[in-house]
């Protein structure tokens, strides 16, 4: 299960997906869930299906890595469902189990709900896997750098970003590690109830723990040896500039986001 957690991973490439600015991919992807919550129907969810395959197929990132990513919260995804199909009023009863009841507006919430879910985890980690989380740390920088006449720590807030980012596939490593080494000391970390699961999961949160606060002093040490003092004075060795493909691109995502809003409006 841990090994299906792909948050944070980057899968380089030399495709016009991996080129675009890492603004224009923010601001698509934000275009992207704005789209996915004003479609309403087959036409407007099968059109935003349509766009995440052609921007995979772009990407030429495999569909089983797309795939693997929704492992993770395919309890969430079912339990959505569930509440959704059961616990929708509608007009039309299709199956009556006991106090349960599936309506045709249950059935068509619980699909649609289902189908938002998976285009969005899917959509977001598009963008992860075509960008290095420093280069998408540095659009995120970019794009609230206004907020910096506010005294927001525009800088400080994109750097713990880029660092979480980049300690998540290890920290997983490291529990796949630790859980391993558990089991081969034959800890029993499956069986047993919720609450024997829960204190079989100590041995492994503690070590886990130690090692993240070791890994966050030696980090915090190196930066304090290479002079780290926040954003003041800093240059980038590479300036984020747009260019004809990311107009292109940012374009396109208005059209289908607007298009996608007013064939809901028409009930479409």
């Amino acid at each position: 299960m841990l090994k299906d957690i792909t948050l944070g991973q980057y899968f380089p490439g030399d495709t016009v997906a991996h080129k675009l600015d890492p603004r224009t991919k923010i601001l698509l992807v934000v275009l992207y869930i704005i789209a996915l919550f004003c479609a309403k129907s087959f036409l407007t969810y099968g059109i935003m299906a349509l766009c995440l395959a052609v921007c995979v197929r772009i990407s030429r990132v495999r569909v089983k890595a797309m795939v693997r990513g929704l492992r993770p919260v395919l309890f969430i995804i079912l339990f959505t469902a569930v509440l959704n199909l059961f616990f929708t009023p509608g007009e039309r009863t299709l199956v009556q189990l006991g106090i349960l009841r599936v309506s045709n507006t249950g059935l068509r919430t619980a699909f649609f709900m289902v189908l938002r879910i998976m285009l969005l985890i899917m959509g977001t980690f598009l963008m992860t896997y075509t960008t290095s989380p420093i280069s998408l740390t540095d659009g995120l920088e970019r794009l609230l750098g206004w907020l910096k006449r506010f005294r927001v720590p525009v800088h400080e807030l994109a750097m713990m970003m880029s660092i979480a980012l980049r300690f998540i596939p290890t920290l997983i490593e490291e529990t796949d590690k630790i859980m391993s080494a558990q089991k081969a000391r034959g800890a029993d970390l499956e069986s047993g109830n919720l609450i024997q699961k829960a204190k079989a999961m100590v041995p492994i949160l503690v070590p886990l723990f130690i090692s993240a606060f070791r890994r966050a002093d030696e980090l915090a040490t190196a930066m304090e040896c290479r002079c780290y003092h926040g954003g003041e004075g800093r240059t980038k060795l590479h300036v984020l500039r747009y260019e004809r493909r990311d107009g292109i691109a940012l374009t396109a995502g208005c059209l289908v986001c607007v298009g996608v809003i007013v064939l809901g409006r028409f009930g479409l």
